[in-house]
């Protein structure tokens, strides 16, 4: 539950970070880690979206560090858990020292995509610890996990990384309405400036994530049931993202759609990630001869 708990929390802390910089009170708070020479400022206005913010995070600390505690006494148990505590660990640290240069470089476009990809990356951990945790067997932690069959999924996930990592890049360089058009940019297809370029390649990226993901489906073995659930869940959320994405152009970007988008992409991220961890998880289950699990599940 706590792995669960963490998850929400640094979901939440994502989208206010987001709506943050959407309504420009990324700089409200131009020193780090005080806000305004304070532990707690004056409360007015954008300050009181940047101080919730940074309140968040400070909460997360101890989330993180109950579950690399507690999660230490686990690891022989739950395959697998030892590394991913160690990367919760050191994504946490890249975290927030990236929170302290996005400051520092006055939200840059390059500090934010980076910000935006290290909490990503959290979020990622996390649901992968949380999902080990209620999905998994409670073998040795000599039990390997089946990357090898979730190589698609696992494709398709790194994939949605990149291309929620190059919108946020086109968001915070101000490239969002560079092509006002849809599909293409205007007279030529991929466009004629840079933030046109930029803007056209999030596309790309997007249109390829849909490739991917069509292909990590259609190779996915039939018995791999929660990890064809958790796909399809993938899949509609990546379809809304798409809408999103065009609506998001035709109404030049009004900041609650601006939200739902950034809300959304992290949503079909998260579900690309269970999808590629339930698959290692069950595939250790699928021998050459098809479905046959080789381990009871231990008693709780």
């Amino acid at each position: 539950m706590l792995a669960l708990g963490g998850v929400l929390l640094a979901y939440t802390l994502v989208m206010v970070g987001s709506w943050t910089r959407i309504n420009g009170a990324g700089m409200t708070c131009p020193d780090w880690p005080l806000c305004r020479g304070a532990v707690v400022p004056v409360l007015r206005g954008g300050v009181v979206l940047e101080w919730l913010h940074r309140l968040l995070a400070f909460l997360e600390t101890f989330i993180v560090a109950g579950l690399i505690i507690g999660g230490l006494r686990l690891r022989a148990r739950v395959a697998g858990l030892g590394r991913l505590l160690i990367a919760l660990g050191a994504v946490f640290v890249l975290q927030v020292g990236l929170g302290g240069v996005t400051i520092a470089l006055a939200n840059s476009p390059l500090s934010v995509m980076l910000h935006w990809g290290a909490a990503m990356l959290l979020l990622a951990t996390l649901t992968s610890i949380a999902v080990v945790a209620f999905a998994s067997d409670r073998l040795e932690a000599s039990r390997t996990f089946a990357w090898r069959q979730a190589m698609p999924l696992l494709t398709a996930t790194g994939w949605a990384f990149a291309t929620m990592c190059a919108g946020a890049y086109v968001s915070s360089s101000g490239a969002g309405l560079a092509c006002p058009s849809v599909p293409g940019c205007g007279a030529g297809f991929f466009g004629q400036t840079l933030p046109q370029a930029l803007q056209m390649t999030h596309r790309l990226l997007a249109a390829a994530l849909v490739v991917f993901a069509a292909l990590a489906a259609a190779l996915l073995p039939g018995a791999a049931r929660r990890a064809t659930a958790a796909l399809r869940v993938a899949l509609v959320l990546l379809a809304l993202q798409i809408v999103l994405g065009v609506l998001n152009v035709l109404w030049s970007l009004p900041p609650g759609l601006r939200e739902a988008h950034a809300a959304n992409a992290g949503a079909t991220f998260l579900a690309f990630v269970v999808a590629t961890v339930l698959a290692s998880l069950e595939g250790d289950e699928v021998t050459q001869f098809g479905w046959a699990p080789r381990h009871r599940t231990a008693p709780r």
